[in-house]
């Protein structure tokens, strides 16, 4: 069964561009590339990685395709268009020859709460299925309602949820998140991403029981074979290495039978994103 990484991110840092990453996450504030990830994800025992969009241009979404045709173990993309844009169909048409590319990422978390239910966002998601393309929901728990109106009217379009909807766990909070995200995973076209929980706690504080109440919630909502790993790297850095944030998730999983395993840590990715 292959391993995969189903959430990271590469950059050349623009301080410009790149103004999300605050003062005090200067640890993230340089450049990060497949060099210095790849042997990170041999040394943890993974074949390869899904590199996922930070930047809202179409310019990142090819940068990330070319380090994909540099670097094998970049098994797919997940990139960035103007899902309102008229020409939506010609870019992504143009951008599906590219067998790596495998799906669309907005960062909706820094739209209004509503942005996933309006109407021109929904219909241009709405034209990633024929070509056989996924969407990645980046939402806060506040926009969950959004995001549970978007996979509503889309039931034939595949979804995953980045981050499992950042719940409050520096705050200790679950609700209003948990009874949000059990709704949402009723809806059997949602995966969910177990990644960026150790962003999501106090970065200096933290341990890996503060994260259980809310792994408890993700997998009893989903269910194991709705699951997938993501390391968030870089950005995990500024909270944890990758091998702690990788050893957080693999001792929760210790209960989980080997199939259910071998789902989380890639086979559930590599069927979602069709990635061998």
């Amino acid at each position: 069964m292959i391993r995969l990484d189903a959430h990271q991110h590469f950059w050349k840092y623009n301080p410009r561009r790149d103004a999300w990453i605050t003062d005090d996450m200067a640890t993230i504030r340089r450049d990060f590339l497949p060099v210095d990830l790849e042997g990170t994800l041999a040394a943890n025992g993974f074949d390869g990685c899904v590199a996922v969009q930070a930047d809202q241009s179409l310019d990142e979404t090819q940068f990330l395709l070319d380090l994909a045709a540099r670097h094998p173990f970049i098994k797919g993309v997940v990139g960035w268009v103007d899902l309102r844009s008229p020409r939506l169909d010609e870019t992504l048409e143009t951008l599906a020859h590219d067998r790596r590319f495998r799906g669309i990422r907005h960062v909706a978390q820094t739209e209004p709460d509503d942005f996933l239910a309006q109407d021109d966002v929904i219909r241009g998601i709405g034209r990633l299925g024929r070509l056989g393309l996924t969407y990645d929901i980046l939402v806060f728990e506040r926009q969950l309602p959004a995001a549970l109106t978007l996979t509503s009217r889309l039931p034939d379009q595949a979804f995953v949820l980045d981050h499992v909807a950042k719940p409050r766990i520096k705050e200790g909070r679950l609700e209003p998140w948990a009874t949000r995200l059990k709704d949402l995973a009723r809806r059997p076209n949602l995966c969910c991403k177990i990644s960026g929980l150790v962003t999501e706690a106090d970065w200096t504080g933290w341990r890996s029981e503060h994260l259980r109440p809310y792994l408890d919630v993700a997998f009893d909502a989903f269910g194991a074979d709705r699951v997938m790993f993501g390391s968030d790297w870089p950005v995990c850095l500024i909270a944890a290495t990758y091998a702690r944030v990788l050893s957080v998730v693999d001792e929760y999983a210790a209960a989980l039978s080997a199939d259910e395993r071998d789902g989380l840590f890639g086979g559930n990715a590599a069927r979602f994103y069709g990635l061998t």
